[in-house]
C-alpha cells in the first residue's frame, strides 16, 4: 500500500529581490544574484518552490582587521592592507559569487576615513570586480548617516545591498538607496516585531518591498543561535501564511558571529573552522538566504552542503 505524503500548501511566498546590474540593465556586473522566491519551508522541494539557492559572500574590510583570531587573519594577512587585492584574491582564489565590503575604516574609533573616502574606495572596487557588491557601514548610525549615502551615490545603478538601516536611522539610508538604484538591509534586534514594523516605516518612505532584505541579527553556534532560529523561524511562517510585511529574504552575518565566539578563537584551526560553518547551516535551515562569511574553508564547507541539500 502506497503512503501519501502530507503536503502543506502556503498561501503566501517570500518576495524576490535581485542583486547586482548588469550592463544591459545600466550596470557593470557581470551577472546578477537573485534572493528569496519559496512558497514552502527550507529544502521542503515537494511542497513548494524554492526557485534560488543560498548564497554566500565573502566579507571583506577597507582596513586591516585588528581583533580578528590568527587562524582567520592568517589567510588574508597579505592582502589586508589592500582591499582591492584582498576582494581579487577572494574572486580568483575562492570563486566568491558575491562581495560585502565593511567600511571599518568609518569608524571614529578605527580611522575615522572620510565619506568621501570610502565613496572613492567603492567606485575602485567595482573597477577591479565585477561581482555584485554588499555594503556595510561601521556600526556608528551618525558616521554611517554619513558614509553610505556617499557609497550609494558612488555605485548608482550598480544594485547593491547596503547596509544597516535601524528604526532609528533608517530615513537617511532609504532616501539614498531610492534614489541611486540600490537595495537596503533592515536590521533589527532578534524581535521579529520590530522587523516588520521596520519594513512597514521604510516602504511607507517609497522603497518596494522588493528591494528590503531583512537583517534579524544573530547569534553564533552556542552564543544565542536557537534564539536567531527561533525568530527567523517565526517570520518565515508569518510570511508563508500571508504576512507581506517580513516576506523578504534574510541576510545572516555569519563570520561576524562566529568569530566572536570563544571556541573559535582559542580552539584548534579545524574547530575555529567547524564554528563558522556549522553556524551558516543551522541558520540555511532556519531560511538564510544571503550568508556573509570569512574563512575560505568555511565557505566551502556551506557550499558543498548547499548543493548536497539541493541535489
Amino acid at each position: 500500500m502506497a503512503v501519501e505524503l502530507m503536503l502543506e500548501k502556503w498561501p503566501g511566498k517570500v518576495g524576490e529581490l535581485t542583486l547586482g546590474a548588469t550592463e544591459q540593465e545600466g550596470g557593470s556586473r557581470s551577472g546578477v544574484i537573485k534572493l528569496g522566491g519559496q512558497t514552502t519551508l527550507p529544502f521542503l522541494f515537494p511542497e513548494g518552490k524554492i526557485p534560488y539557492k543560498p548564497r554566500l559572500a565573502f566579507e571583506i574590510w577597507d582596513i586591516a582587521p585588528l581583533d580578528w583570531p590568527q587562524d582567520l587573519s592568517q589567510v588574508y594577512a597579505h592582502v589586508f592592507a589592500d582591499p582591492y587585492l584582498w576582494a581579487e584574491k577572494c574572486v580568483r582564489e575562492y570563486k566568491a559569487e558575491i562581495l560585502c565590503i565593511k567600511l571599518q575604516g568609518a569608524h571614529p574609533d578605527f580611522g575615522n576615513k572620510t565619506p568621501e573616502q570610502e565613496a572613492e574606495l567603492i567606485r575602485g572596487l567595482l573597477k577591479r570586480v565585477d561581482l555584485p557588491l554588499v555594503i556595510l557601514g561601521c556600526g556608528d548610525r551618525d558616521k554611517d548617516n554619513l558614509v553610505l549615502p556617499a557609497c550609494s551615490e558612488a555605485a548608482k545603478g550598480e544594485r547593491c545591498l547596503v547596509g544597516s538601516a535601524a528604526q532609528d536611522n533608517y530615513k537617511t539610508l532609504t532616501a539614498a538607496v531610492l534614489a541611486d538604484g540600490h537595495n537596503i538591509i533592515a536590521e533589527s534586534p532578534i524581535d521579529i516585531n520590530i522587523a516588520k514594523q521596520l519594513n512597514i516605516l521604510i516602504s511607507d518612505s517609497g522603497l518596494p518591498l522588493e528591494r528590503i532584505v531583512i537583517n534579524p541579527t544573530i547569534g553564533a553556534l552556542g552564543y544565542g543561535l536557537e534564539y536567531a532560529y527561533s525568530i527567523m523561524e517565526r517570520a518565515r511562517l508569518s510570511a508563508l501564511s500571508g504576512d507581506k510585511m517580513v516576506a523578504l529574504p534574510f541576510i545572516c552575518l555569519v563570520g561576524q558571529e562566529a568569530w566572536r565566539a570563544k571556541e573559535a578563537r582559542v580552539g584548534s584551526q579545524e574547530t575555529s573552522i567547524i564554528w563558522e560553518a556549522l553556524t551558516a547551516t543551522a541558520l540555511i535551515q532556519a531560511g538564510a538566504d544571503l550568508l556573509v562569511m570569512r574563512h575560505p574553508q568555511a565557505v566551502e564547507k556551506v557550499s558543498n552542503y548547499i548543493d548536497n541539500l539541493w541535489g
